[in-house]
């Protein structure tokens, strides 16, 4: 294998070997939490679904070879001490396979083939290739090989459950090469269009000028960005069925929705070196607004979900993102983004609050994105600081854009509510000390060791003085050395892997970072943004991460967090020009 690597070698225990557009990736990852000892190809058409199991094989015993798998974001690689294995993403549906010295067995992931689920196997005449059909995702998947000898074939045209599979080798001192396409129902046959190398070195182009977009004040003080850049570069899916636009997946592992509310930072994150792709990344989940004004809970293939909805972070989001595009929105692009913010905030304001209510509230801790946060041990449905805050600041983001569109009395109208908002949340959810949550039946009241009752230091400068500071004293309280810890860990309800009682969180980092600075709380800032770029810099891009050891936990490949850490490590650059240097070369160009 003659291929130069490039980019950031990373581990595909960990993060999928994928490529920016396709709905697929090699991992061992085959469902929630569940390792293969093979690296299988994964669909996230339909859901996510196991479908080839590739075996490297050993060809003078045809048994499976103990292999170390190399990956960058251009080639994975499965090294032996007698060949290698080579793959490269021809393009978002197409790998090419490149083997010496060592053999490969494709085989269907599913033992049972029934009617309506498994992989059935043939060989097709017309293409000269060989085919497995995948109920669970709709799609085919063909092998073509180019180079080499097809051995073994197992199972074609077979029903019920048995063995389907194909082997490919060479003789001793050549090398074999193959295509896996992901198809819809045909096409014509595949041809060699480039050698394998060719294939490699365009992969290498195409992630180098995607992270030379996003993170170009990338240097060795920020040594985990190119790899933040691959994460989300390689979690894109192009536009299918209920996905409208190119999407950015949280993961494409088992997390492989967008949620609304975590596609406005990957959104951000985008917006200076993917401008469209950032536009596309907030308008997603209006694309499926629903009649009473209310964002899905989340979207993916063939799935939209309504039975929980997320915090209106948009109006934040969207401040923040008009500033960091590097091109205008067109005054038709204004209407539209207004027209659907104006929808989602009326929905809080009628749909989501009691009669006679001043402040709205969630119907359970799915809505807060904070899913089970102690704030919500005593009820579900409850009126909270950290939502009155959200849509204050949305509200005060809709009278900005009302005034620039023309809209006199609407900005009046949604300034008039944002401010009645705010001192509606003051009077009634701040104790003097600290926020409160109440019961929306019980009108019981309650404050928790939850960073979540934290979250209205998310107004920044539309907070009293007062209020700020004492907030800002008590998300001190849960600083650890790896981040915020989303519960306190002294309290008795803190977890280890607690989801939200006790890991460190990427949006709650960035949402409580920016509120500090924006009330002038710049130490706690800066130490909050280093122990987090940190924490990446050391344990990748999990999920959410142990506060107190740091351990990655859930799914390993998560997008916002990935953007989270570039967000954070470009604001540092810039505030630190030394910090912010570039490299003499980049590696690989």
């Amino acid at each position: 294998m003659t291929a130069a690597r490039s980019g950031p070698a990373f581990s595909v225990h960990d993060i999928p070997f994928s490529t920016h557009g396709s709905w697929f990736g090699l991992s061992p990852v085959v469902a929630e939490k569940r390792y293969a000892d093979d690296l299988h190809l994964v669909s996230h058409q339909n859901g996510m679904h196991a479908v080839l199991r590739l075996v490297p094989l050993d060809p003078a015993t045809g048994e499976r070879a103990e292999t170390r798998v190399e990956t960058t974001p251009s080639l994975l690689r499965w090294a032996h001490q007698g060949g290698s294995i080579g793959c490269a993403y021809e393009s978002p549906d197409t790998v090419r396979l490149r083997g010496e010295g060592l053999g490969l067995r494709i085989a269907a992931a599913a033992v049972a083939l029934t009617p309506f689920t498994g992989t059935y196997f043939h060989h097709d005449p017309a293409a000269g290739a060989h085919v497995f059909t995948s109920y669970e995702t709709g799609r085919r998947y063909r092998i073509t090989v180019l180079s080499g000898s097809l051995g073994e074939v197992s199972g074609r045209q077979s029903l019920g459950s048995g063995d389907r599979a194909l082997t490919i080798t060479a003789d001793v001192g050549t090398a074999w090469e193959a295509t896996v396409e992901e198809l819809d129902s045909a096409r014509r046959p595949y041809t060699c269009a480039q050698p394998f190398g060719e294939v490699v070195k365009a992969a290498e182009r195409g992630f180098a000028a995607f992270a030379d977009a996003v993170a170009p004040w990338r240097s060795s003080a920020t040594p985990a960005a190119e790899l933040a850049a691959y994460v989300l570069w390689s979690a894109t899916v192009r536009p299918a069925a209920l996905v409208t636009r190119p999407a950015v997946l949280m993961s494409k592992h088992w997390m492989d929705k967008v949620w609304s509310w975590d596609h406005c930072f990957n959104a951000l994150a985008l917006a200076p070196g993917a401008p469209a792709l950032a536009r596309d990344q907030f308008s997603l989940p209006f694309d499926h607004q629903d009649e009473s004004g209310a964002l899905p809970d989340s979207v993916t293939h063939s799935e939209v979900l309504y039975n929980f909805v997320k915090p209106p972070v948009h109006g934040w989001a969207l401040g923040h993102l008009r500033r960091r595009l590097t091109d205008h929105l067109g005054r038709a692009e204004l209407v539209e983004i207004y027209r659907g913010l104006a929808r989602w905030t009326d929905f809080w304001l009628t749909a989501r609050r009691a009669p006679g209510a001043a402040l709205p509230h969630y119907q359970h801790g799915n809505d807060s994105g904070w899913d089970n946060a102690t704030t919500f041990d005593p009820e579900r449905v409850i009126v909270t600081a950290d939502l009155a805050s959200f849509l204050t600041l949305q509200l005060h983001e809709l009278a900005v854009l009302a005034a620039e569109l023309g809209l006199t009395d609407e900005a009046r109208h949604w300034t008039r509510t944002a401010e009645s908002t705010l001192a509606a949340m003051l009077d009634e959810l701040w104790a003097g000390d600290r926020f409160v949550a109440r019961g929306v039946d019980s009108s019981e009241t309650w404050s928790t060791s939850s960073l979540l009752d934290l979250m209205p230091i998310v107004l920044g400068e539309h907070l009293p003085e007062n209020v700020s500071a004492l907030l800002a004293a008590r998300i001190e309280t849960h600083l650890t050395p790896h981040g915020l810890a989303t519960e306190l860990p002294a309290s008795p309800h803190y977890r280890p892997d607690g989801y939200w009682r006790g890991p460190v969180w990427a949006p709650a980092t960035v949402l409580i970072e920016d509120g500090l600075r924006r009330c002038g709380h710049h130490r706690l800032a800066d130490e909050i943004s280093t122990r987090f770029r940190t924490l990446c810099e050391t344990h990748g891009f999990a999920e959410n991460f142990d506060a107190l050891t740091g351990q990655g936990l859930r799914d390993r490949a998560y997008t916002w967090t990935a953007a989270a850490y570039l967000l954070l490590a470009e604001a540092h650059a810039l505030r630190e020009p030394t910090a912010g240097a570039r490299p003499e070369t980049h590696q690989g160009s």
